[in-house]
């Protein structure tokens, strides 16, 4: 038979081995019906997980604020009469989820529970308080659960003794355990204490370390002669944190978790003052270290011989026995050559047993401060040189987007304590913010070059440049300099533009480029004088720039969606400004400090943009939407208004991201290893500062001679040298003079 028909009525060939075969619409049906199936099945076991209806109450359940669900949630009623003595045990045994105003969420976890223990929390005392505050009868599911996360807790210590870390139990069964273990065995040999850490934590051996240090005791280092100053006068909730380390007249390591501008340096110094030992203090950067060295001063009666900065420009070494170093980490952490006097120093340091290693954004034997930046590797590796007795974490923002979060468990230690930041709203610790989101539509001609697929590298720029985004950035810094008398601080990761926008509406301006030198003078310029109040700053302002004076935050660019980055941008206006009574719930000041993210719609900035809110709103916060800025009849007043301006910018754009191809393509062609994406066109990528130069490593590259010569700035014109000019003439060279290397090549 010929034709179509008689294909298909031919029976298909199959294996003699194999089953009966379906056809492919057969197969690809019953995959669909299967992953339907699954879909069905996980539904079912999220609706079952979600279910309460078993769930027993307590005849006086209203009388108690929590409920406590199998799976190990927690819910609190913020409105209950017993919400602080809950929230404060709440916090001590389970991670937050999500805080807003009147129902707040937690999760007990290995971790958390670890944490519990580690501050003095009994497991019998755990499920008991637990009993009394649900409204339910307490699932068998989560007493197993607590049971089995806190049953090895105390049975392993880490002790530090003339440099070299112990591990010591009262159990031999324990220690036959560890010492089965290849990692733990191998450390005998080579000390790699966080490895060890790691291993001994519940989500592996379970036998959770417990390191504290009885400096009281301690006789073999020297003491330091340094008390807080009478005025020092520490909140109740930096009270609370600090009990939380010093409970049991030692001190535990663990991280602190508090807002931004809620007196995070304070709690460091605090600590500090009560060990009076040796104390290293790690920054993030040279500013960071001004201001630390700052705060010691300020708030302590150490001398100023027994403190010291080491950074680039810095290498004071504290006189006596005892004192305290304030570096950073990348001064620390960095393994090239370094000048004689850093390598004495450094040396020092890693040779000293410090009595508390305290970190701004990572962990050391003093305070740790900022330590959701500990999980990177340089920070690691500091706090494998360093040999502390306790280490101390600081930080607002304990999430990362890495979910490497969890490694600080024993790279520092547990968290110790986390203060809730709408209370300390409600109790006018911290400025009362207001968030707005501002749409600002894409203009057609940005739109359009926006959408060509052609374009897909360069549309962070696109949206960045927005020229309605540029004149609600202009109305805004208008509004709250002029009628407001607010300080603004404008923040973009996109270099570009940060510098057009600077530059366009003359304000000064700091990224990772300037100076120590310039960027102290524009800082206290901003801090002291009326004439600037506005600066614009890239990425390197997110972290440990104290600007107390600063009110209002005008984001126009950020790190794709990070949920740390915007809350540490937040962070920069916090610090409670006016009197107290104005500033407690009800007071004459509903909101003191505006925080303004500027995005173009119809972007994916827009996906970002949420994405990037939701630790902020799962602290209580709220975002309003501004869709109307600026007003209408402001829009002549303002820079961009005609399309010939805004067809211009777009030109810019356009030759500004063409040069970011043609080097990123010639850095390709010479195999070189780009550090970003191509895509990410103007972001600023930060070189961290080690021993004065920016991690300057072995790197080739293409270049000339002039550029060693300084000259790489220069522009050279070609001028006539006469030749071709009436009356001008070059006698010949005679060819016998020639040298006999050139001769050939004139024959």
């Amino acid at each position: 038979m010929a034709g179509g028909d008689g294909d298909r009525a031919r029976a298909p060939k199959r294996h003699k081995s194999s089953a009966p075969s379906r056809s492919i619409d057969e197969t690809a049906e019953l995959d669909y019906t299967d992953d339907v199936d699954d879909d069905v099945r996980d539904a079912d076991r999220e609706v079952k997980k979600r279910d309460f209806t078993k769930l027993e109450l307590k005849p006086d359940h209203a009388n108690r604020p929590l409920w406590a669900c199998a799976d190990g949630r927690i819910f609190l009623e913020t409105f209950s009469p017993l919400y602080k003595q809950a929230y404060d045990f709440l916090i001590a045994i389970a991670e937050p989820v999500c805080r807003p105003e009147s129902m707040h969420e937690y999760n007990l976890t290995p971790h958390s529970l670890y944490a519990a223990v580690s501050v003095g929390l009994e497991t019998s005392t755990i499920i008991s308080v637990m009993s009394k505050l649900s409204k339910t009868k307490l699932p068998r599911e989560i007493i197993d659960f607590i049971h089995a996360s806190t049953a090895n807790y105390g049975k392993v210590k880490l002790v530090l003794k003339k440099n070299r870390y112990f591990v010591e139990s009262p159990f031999p069964e324990v220690l036959k355990t560890l010492l089965k273990d290849d990692i733990i065995c191998r450390a005998r040999i080579s000390p790699e204490v966080e490895n060890v850490k790691q291993r001994c934590l519940p989500n592996a051996l379970n036998f959770p370390m417990l390191e504290e240090y009885d400096f009281r005791n301690d006789t073999v280092n020297p003491d330091l002669e340094m008390e807080l100053k009478p005025q020092a006068r520490p909140r109740p909730y930096q009270e609370k944190s600090l009990s939380k380390m010093f409970g049991n007249g030692r001190a535990r390591s663990g991280i602190i978790v508090l807002p931004c501008g809620a007196g995070k340096s304070l709690v460091g110094v605090s600590a500090a003052c009560r060990i009076k030992k040796s104390c290293l203090c790690l920054a993030t950067n040279a500013v960071s270290v001004d201001q630390w060295a700052f705060q010691f001063k300020l708030w302590s009666t150490i001398k100023d011989e027994h403190i010291s900065r080491f950074t680039s420009d810095n290498k004071e070494k504290f006189r006596g026995m005892a004192g305290v170093v304030v570096t950073t980490y990348n001064m620390v952490a960095f393994g090239g050559k370094r000048s004689e006097d850093s390598e004495k120093i450094i040396e020092e340091i890693r040779n000293r047993e410090w009595g508390l290693l305290l970190m701004d954004e990572v962990g050391y034997p003093l305070v740790i401060f900022e330590v959701h930046v500990v999980p990177a590797h340089m920070f690691r590796k500091v706090i494998s040189i360093t040999k502390s007795h306790c280490k101390l974490g600081l930080t607002a923002t304990l999430v990362r987007e890495d979910e490497r979060i969890t490694d600080l468990n024993f790279l520092i230690g547990p968290k110790l304590y986390e203060a809730n930041w709408l209370d300390l709203v409600k109790g006018g610790f911290i400025a009362n913010v207001q968030c707005a989101e501002v749409w600002c539509p894409m203009t057609k001609e940005f739109f359009a070059e926006y959408l060509k697929k052609e374009n897909s590298k360069k549309k962070q720029v696109l949206y960045a440049m927005n020229p309605n985004k540029f004149r609600a950035c202009e109305f805004l810094i208008r509004f709250h300099e002029q009628q407001r008398g607010d300080k603004i601080i404008v923040f973009a990761d996109n270099l570009f533009a940060l510098t057009s926008y600077a530059m366009k509406l003359r304000k000064p301006m700091i990224y990772g480029s300037t100076s120590h030198v310039e960027r102290t003078r524009i800082l206290h310029q901003f801090k002291n004088s009326s004439d600037v109040n506005t600066i614009f700053l890239s990425k390197v302002g997110d972290n440990s720039i104290d600007i107390p004076e600063a009110n209002v935050i005008i984001q126009i660019s950020s790190h794709a969606g990070s949920r740390r980055q915007e809350a540490q941008r937040l962070g920069r206006i916090l610090r409670a400004k006016g009197k107290h009574q104005d500033r407690m719930a009800g007071g004459k000041e509903e909101y003191n400090a505006f925080f303004y993210s500027l995005v173009s719609t119809d972007t994916q900035e827009m996906y970002y943009s949420t994405k990037r809110q939701q630790f902020l709103i799962d602290q209580g916060y709220s975002f309003k939407v501004i869709t109307s800025l600026p007003p209408p009849e402001e829009l002549p007043n303002l820079k961009y208004y005609t399309l010939n301006d805004q067809l211009e910018l777009l030109a810019q754009v356009g030759v500004f991201c063409t040069c970011c191809f043609l080097l990123v393509n010639s850095l390709r062609h010479l195999n070189q290893s780009l550090s970003a994406r191509d895509d990410m066109i103007g972001i600023e990528h930060l070189e961290e500062d080690s021993d004065g130069k920016a991690l300057m490593k072995a790197r080739r590259s293409a270049g000339s001679m002039s550029a060693f010569s300084g000259s790489g700035g220069m522009v050279y014109m070609e001028y006539s040298t006469g030749k071709g000019k009436a009356g001008a003439s070059k006698k010949p060279k005679d060819p016998s003079k020639r040298h006999y290397l050139f001769k050939k090549r004139y024959q």
